[in-house]
């Protein structure tokens, strides 16, 4: 089972937010592999689908940002998902709105939810998907900037980042993920 992790928050006052970038991706799947994200399992949001032949999970942790490796990995171990057959996605301050950018492994980037993950799986080396969100440029402290709302001169870039992102794991079904990230990274 291929398990694709989007991370976020939950909530009302969180749903249209920089740090949601990948419940978006997630919801964006969902909705082209018509998967229902309705079990609550192991603190998350949960579904599963056979999509060109492979069977797939999609989750969206509930845990809040901070605490995802809480949610994945019980998941991962009641369904014996390898380590290798997960991708997360989440926001990066780091690339500009609307970039994406693949790695098969890597530090957390001081990306708290990354940090959990790390924490919770015992290694770096999961594969992922950063989508880029900007860095705040007023003097906004980042704790205020990634709870904000993308700008609307942001949001035609961030739109095609989460279908681009969304193209690149469904081409992760079928080809190697070297592949992937030499098709998708900017």
């Amino acid at each position: 089972m291929k398990l694709f992790v989007g991370l976020g928050n939950p909530g009302k006052e969180y749903e249209q937010t920089r740090h949601n970038i990948g419940f978006f991706v997630i919801d964006e799947l969902a909705k082209r592999w018509g998967v229902s994200l309705t079990v609550a399992k192991f603190r998350g949001l949960f579904g599963t689908a056979v999509v060109n032949g492979k069977k797939v999970a999609l989750c969206k942790p509930l845990t809040y940002m901070n605490l995802s490796g809480e949610c994945v990995r019980p998941l991962m171990d009641y369904y014996g998902i390898a380590l290798d057959d997960i991708i997360v996605i989440y926001d990066d301050l780091d690339l500009p709105p609307g970039k994406i950018r693949l790695r098969l492994k890597g530090s957390s980037g001081g990306h708290n939810g990354v940090k959990s993950l790390i924490r919770h799986l015992g290694t770096e080396q999961f594969k992922r998907i950063r989508i880029g969100i900007g860095r705040p440029t007023n003097g906004q402290p980042v704790a205020d900037y990634v709870l904000s709302r993308f700008t609307d001169e942001e949001q035609g870039a961030v739109e095609t980042a989460v279908l681009r992102a969304a193209d690149a794991c469904e081409q992760a079904l079928s080809v190697p993920f070297a592949q992937v990230m030499n098709d998708f990274n900017e």
